[in-house]
């Protein structure tokens, strides 16, 4: 049964206050709706500017960025500016693992919140079905016995939106020529880590989607001759399959703010940001695109301006890193269960996790605050150990409270947005050239974003390099997997950690994409479920209504 939140707005006059013609959309029912390309060449006023939500070091306490981002729109909506959200749609892989749903909270939250967070509009399936009729190509051509594919050199595998251990490494192929085809080792990578995700997000156009698509390495010939999708013959179904899910997605806030959400990586194993559409879609519609990356500063925001940025031609305006006084005095040394009780001190020493970000952050030149998500047990003297250290290192900060009022709690945010974004939006600065080596990205990044003192590219992961420059690619970005839980690669280092060194064990070519992927610690590509899932508390009662999404 489909479930409407009472005071929501239809979404036509969504579309209508954003000045997009009700012949541009696909509605998805009455409060959902896709938004047809052409409401771009149609827009008749001058962009709008992108302010990029981002965040200290993820703890079990929760930062609540989402939630702060449609807080912030909002909050810029009640003081007469329009504002429009750009945000990821969620997987299911961990709203069923351990978040449980993935649309912000309280009075900062995306509706129909329970639709988004399970099938939404079927992008997801889609991208997983375009996925694996690739694979599906590619082991038939295996079974009648072309030759021009190594079956031991195969790299594409395949792709599945649920949080599964037991698939990342399998056998396929058993049961004898009749039945399985040529027996091979291969896996499964979560639908957010399909490289056909991150073309999804990256790609501007049909034709530009189709010719990623084409671009795309499945593997090499036995003499090591890189074999491209475009000569496996399913690129076009391909782009058919992804046709409808190209097209961006239209909701709306608890508060009528229009958001368009789309596209869904991840961040610590690909590069964490909505897809450029519906980037665009908000620029194109609104004074003020609110748009965030996935997890901390340091994972996400990287890959925003290296990556996204980079490829469509983006330039943010302002940034706006999240903080929350339970997060802070995890990283002060805090037990979870300990984390309710008043302690200034453990803030403060849990500070030195936003100072490493803000010090990131400064590498790209660019207007930067801090956002407080005030949660109810707060103290005043908490909240003031934040305040002043960001007086001190001249950083302008607000506490909002989201959660509890919505918009009404982000109007000093909103305020101190306006006022930091009133001056002209000059170029961000790249992290690094991409006419640098691979090794010297990787280093930029390890030492600047992570606070890295060196860096040991292991034996294989140099082997990968030095083929992706054999192929022509070393010019391409680097998108690095990290474990999002600690700036360094391991996951246990809260805080600001010093002296270590970041270890690439591998490395991934994701020549459609346009990046190379660089594999550290014990990141995985296909997540494992926690011992007591949030599928557990998932439900739907007597009525049709589901519960326990939170």
């Amino acid at each position: 049964m489909h479930q409407t939140p009472p005071g929501l707005r239809p979404i036509a006059d969504v579309a209508h206050d954003l000045g997009i013609s009700s012949d541009h959309l696909e509605p998805y029912g009455r409060d959902k709706a896709k938004v047809r390309l052409e409401a771009l060449a149609e827009a008749n006023r001058p962009p709008g500017k992108l302010i990029l939500v981002s965040a200290i070091t993820p703890t079990p306490a929760g930062e609540g960025k989402t939630t702060t981002s449609i807080g912030l729109a909002q909050g810029l909506n009640r003081i007469g500016k329009s504002a429009c959200l750009a945000l990821r749609q969620p997987s299911m892989g961990p709203v069923f693992g351990r978040k449980g749903g993935a649309t912000g909270g309280g009075a900062s939250r995306l509706e129909p919140s329970n639709t988004i967070n399970l099938q939404f509009t079927g992008d997801f399936h889609a991208i997983t079905a375009a996925h694996n009729l690739l694979a599906a190509a590619i082991d038939n051509r295996l079974h009648f016995g072309d030759t021009s594919l190594d079956p031991g050199r195969v790299t594409w595998k395949r792709a599945l939106d649920m949080n599964d251990r037991a698939l990342r490494k399998i056998v396929i192929g058993l049961g004898g020529p009749a039945q399985g085809g040529v027996p091979r080792e291969s896996g499964f990578d979560i639908t957010a880590a399909s490289e056909i995700m991150a073309i999804h997000g990256l790609s501007e156009s049909p034709a530009d989607l189709k010719a990623r698509i084409d671009r795309i390495l499945v593997g090499y010939t036995s003499t090591g001759e890189p074999v491209k999708a475009e000569s496996i013959g399913v690129s076009g179904a391909m782009a058919a399959i992804l046709n409808e899910a190209l097209l961006p997605n239209l909701v709306q806030s608890r508060e009528g703010s229009p958001a368009f959400v789309h596209g869904g990586p991840f961040a610590n194993i690909a590069h964490g940001c909505n897809s450029v559409l519906a980037t665009r879609m908000a620029l194109a519609h609104a004074e003020y695109a609110v748009t965030e990356a996935g997890f901390a500063f340091d994972l996400g925001a990287e890959k925003f301006f290296d990556i996204k940025c980079r490829s469509a031609n983006l330039n943010p305006a302002a940034i706006v890193i999240v903080a929350t006084v339970r997060a802070l005095k995890m990283h002060g040394g805090v037990a979870l269960e300990d984390l309710t009780k008043p302690d200034v001190g453990a803030v403060n020493r849990g500070l030195e996790n936003l100072a490493a970000h803000l010090d990131a952050a400064k590498n790209f030149r660019k207007p930067t605050l801090v956002a407080i998500n005030q949660r109810g047990e707060d103290t005043n003297a908490e909240l003031s150990a934040i305040h002043a250290f960001c007086r001190e290192h001249g950083v302008p900060v607000a506490t909002a409270d989201v959660f509890g009022k919505g918009g009404a709690g982000a109007i000093e945010l909103a305020e101190r947005v306006v006022e930091a974004t009133s001056g002209p939006n000059t170029p961000y600065t790249p992290l690094y050239p991409l006419e640098a080596s691979a090794e010297k990205k990787i280093e930029a990044i390890a030492r600047k974003m992570y606070g890295a003192d060196d860096v040991n590219i292991l034996p294989n992961a140099q082997s990968k390099l030095r083929r992706a420059r054999k192929l022509g690619l070393g010019a391409l970005p680097i998108c690095m997997a990290k474990t999002q839980d600690s700036l360094s690669d391991n996951p246990k280092l809260r805080g600001r950690p010093r002296g270590f060194t970041l270890t690439v064990r591998d490395i991934e070519i994701a020549a459609g994409a346009g990046f190379l992927v660089a594999l550290t610690g014990e990141i995985v590509r296909m997540p494992g479920l926690p011992e007591r899932p949030a599928a557990e508390r998932i439900s739907v009662d007597e009525s049709g209504l589901i519960q326990g999404l939170s």
